[in-house]
């Protein structure tokens, strides 16, 4: 019996659980505008999946790869939530570096 598959399915389901958690907590610290510095980070962790050659690493970071991908597209949603009251709402957030220039453009969303 190849419990491979079902081990992954554990650990993907894991690492989108958390993934629920760092976008309430990251756009309540950071803000939406940290988005394309977000999905970067799961680009880049996608790309160096392709690069190990052990199946469990491979795996596991393309999925911590997808689920940032995931994140960084509802940051901007997320942020809708906390001013409606939905969420803790924290004013002072941390700007992210050329958030001017992140501002003009349209955030992305599934």
């Amino acid at each position: 019996m190849n419990w491979f598959g079902f081990w992954l399915c554990i650990a993907t389901l894991f690492i989108i659980g958390l993934g629920f958690v760092w976008v309430i907590r990251g756009e309540r610290y950071f803000g939406y505008l940290w988005w394309p510095y977000v999905m970067g980070f799961g680009i880049l962790s996608i790309v160096a999946s392709l690069f190990i050659s052990n199946n469990w690493a491979s795996a596991l970071l393309g999925a911590l790869g997808a689920s940032v991908i995931w994140g960084s597209t509802e940051l901007k949603e997320q942020a809708v939530r906390g001013e409606i009251g939905w969420y803790p709402f924290r004013a002072k957030k941390i700007p992210p570096p050329f958030a001017e220039v992140i501002k003009k453009w349209k955030a992305p969303s599934l």
